[in-house]
């Protein structure tokens, strides 16, 4: 039996043909990577022509690993590129080791000639270590935001899904290279044809930029209770200046003992408790992904003395915060 024809009328006539630009570093996410390239892969296939054309890149021109292990074969070393290009870099994890100094440079000099680059998942780290973001909205994995926000504050940073901000663009990861992907796609060639690409990824609820990517409060603890999720709320935004549970409770309206009572039968931990355990949690972040001073990571998830950090941490993970930074060595590349 003959192969079932799908084709979508697009909206331009006689469309230029697009080409994207995925530059590869190593570890990058598989994922964000190959949501992108087949979303435009199907788009060609829809429309029964050639709308986009791709090529991988990388610092070297041979290969690029994934963080799965599987290695690419690059098509090009860091090549100047064509004015109507759009740039993907795609990262992952260990972004900092792998943003070299010859990158960064390329980066700046593209950007100088104008063209769109993209940060697909950790990227962002890239794209403003290079000064691209400054000024600007952009997005970063959920797991990399405490500690891009230390490093970059002169960037605007959102918890959406990805952001356009002129010729910045930025992703979170994971499948929402497809929804920035979709979007470009509608805005070349219209609605009907991102819709018809995204019924083939079986992808069927394209998202936005105005939609965020971590889980509710409620979804991720398990518990749908209101007062519960808007204290959790309130820890979650004030970790360098932590509030004492008398005020969070009084800002929900019950007494202490009813916070304490309402932690313990959903999350079976004092209040106290589990702010720790968020302050701990952004300590680590910052401890791993990035090259600030103990002092300033204590200071910045509110602990007043380096002492009381380290006790605090040493009792959580079983390590000082210390060896912590040494068993991960620098996170800045040379």
């Amino acid at each position: 039996m003959a192969e079932q024809r799908y084709t979508v009328d697009i909206e331009t006539e006689n469309p230029t043909i697009k080409r994207f630009v995925f530059v590869l570093m190593n570890d990058f996410s598989l994922l964000s990577f190959a949501s992108a390239l087949d979303a435009l892969r199907i788009a060609n296939r829809m429309a029964g022509q050639t709308l986009y054309e791709w090529t991988l890149i990388g610092d070297g021109g041979e290969t690029a690993r994934c963080s799965a292990g599987t290695e690419f074969n690059l098509d090009s070393d860091l090549i100047e590129l064509k004015r109507d290009d759009i740039v993907f870099v795609c990262a992952g994890v260990a972004v900092q080791k792998h943003t070299s100094k010859r990158l960064l440079n390329w980066l700046r000099r593209e950007a100088r000639r104008g063209l769109r680059i993209a940060g697909l998942c950790t990227a962002a780290y890239t794209l403003a270590k290079a000064g691209l973001l400054d000024g600007k909205r952009a997005t970063i994995h959920w797991e990399n935001q405490d500690s891009f926000s230390e490093e970059f504050p002169e960037v605007d940073l959102t918890k959406s899904v990805f952001i356009v901000d002129g010729t910045r663009l930025t992703t979170a990861g994971g499948t929402s290279s497809i929804d920035l992907t979709l979007k470009l796609i509608a805005d070349d060639h219209g609605e009907d044809l991102a819709n018809a690409v995204a019924d083939q990824l079986i992808y069927s609820s394209i998202r936005t930029d105005q939609d965020t990517q971590r889980l509710s409060i409620p979804t991720r603890i398990g518990v749908r209770h209101p007062k519960l999720s808007q204290v959790i709320q309130m820890m979650e935004g004030n970790i360098e200046e932590p509030i004492s549970p008398a005020i969070l409770a009084k800002d929900v309206g019950m007494s202490t003992r009813q916070l304490e009572r309402l932690f313990r039968r959903y999350l079976n931990r004092s209040p106290k408790r589990y702010y720790m355990e968020l302050r701990l949690q952004k300590a680590r972040n910052l401890l791993m992904q990035t090259d600030m001073s103990v002092i300033n990571v204590a200071l910045a998830c509110g602990f007043a003395s380096p002492s009381h950090f380290s006790k605090c941490y040493r009792a959580h993970y079983e390590t000082t915060p210390y060896r912590e930074r040494g068993s991960h060595g620098s996170r800045v590349a040379e």
